[in-house]
């Protein structure tokens, strides 16, 4: 069915484009009637290929759940609070997905991307209680969120993390950066830690190794983030800027 609604739309804009659903030559004046009906069949057209955008998009789950959180967090599309998958809704679940790393990006409403979507949607940032002035590094390790500010105010939006899990706790605290390196070496684990940025002991920012929405799996107390955000902290981050870890991670 899905094919032959992508056919369908396909010859429609065909016929928009080229003047008929076959190749023949028009005369002026069915040229002009041609012209004068374009609008009504790209109308059509659109409608088929959006239906068929939404049937590519499976409804998940937690669709409802999802589309809740997206509309309060903002900035990924359009989306209606109904429990229905439509268009809209798949392009911004799957822009979400793809942001926060969430596999597969398909845009089914799943538990992964309502948990991380719900997590983000109750970080309040405020609980960092940053600096007034400069840099500070805020980690929320009740809802495994990360955020910058600056001056008091909001500079990175929240993302996720993944802090230490049980016996390996990310210990919460107000803390410094003292170390960086953009390849930095784990002797007890035998891993690269990528973008590397220490604030305490063996822990620090750095890049996740693996699959960071396997929170079962947890790190050895470092703040995993994903490339692009581990990037970003590495490119702000100095030594001596400030690191604040509030809360505690559920089971540990």
């Amino acid at each position: 069915m899905k094919r032959v609604t992508a056919r369908l739309a396909t010859a429609v804009l065909a016929a928009v484009v080229g003047g008929g659903f076959g190749a023949a030559v028009m005369s002026p004046a069915s040229a002009g009637a041609a012209v004068r009906t374009a609008p009504v069949t790209a109308t059509v057209a659109t409608t088929v290929v959006t239906k068929a955008a939404a049937a590519s998009c499976a409804t998940g789950k937690y669709q409802k759940q999802v589309e809740y959180w997206l509309k309060r967090i903002g900035g990924y599309g359009a989306v209606t609070v109904d429990g229905k998958q439509s268009a809209a809704d798949c392009a911004a679940i799957v822009k979400f997905q793809k942001r926060f790393g969430i596999s597969p990006a398909k845009g089914l409403a799943g538990p992964t991307t309502w948990d991380v979507a719900k997590r983000l949607g109750m970080t309040s940032t405020a609980a960092c209680k940053a600096k007034k002035k400069g840099i500070t590094f805020c980690v929320d390790l009740t809802h495994q969120t990360t955020w910058v500010m600056k001056n008091g105010k909001v500079y990175l939006k929240p993302t996720v993390t993944r802090t230490g899990m049980n016996n390996y706790e990310t210990p919460a605290g107000t803390f410094t950066i003292n170390k960086r390196t953009k390849k930095e070496w784990s002797d007890p684990y035998e891993v690269w830690l990528p973008y590397w940025q220490r604030f305490i002991g063996g822990r620090g920012f750095h890049q996740t190794t693996t699959y960071i929405h396997d929170k079962w799996r947890g790190s050895h107390g470092c703040v995993n983030l994903l490339e692009q955000d581990a990037k970003k902290y590495y490119s702000i981050g100095k030594i001596g800027m400030t690191v604040k870890v509030v809360g505690r991670r559920p089971g540990t």
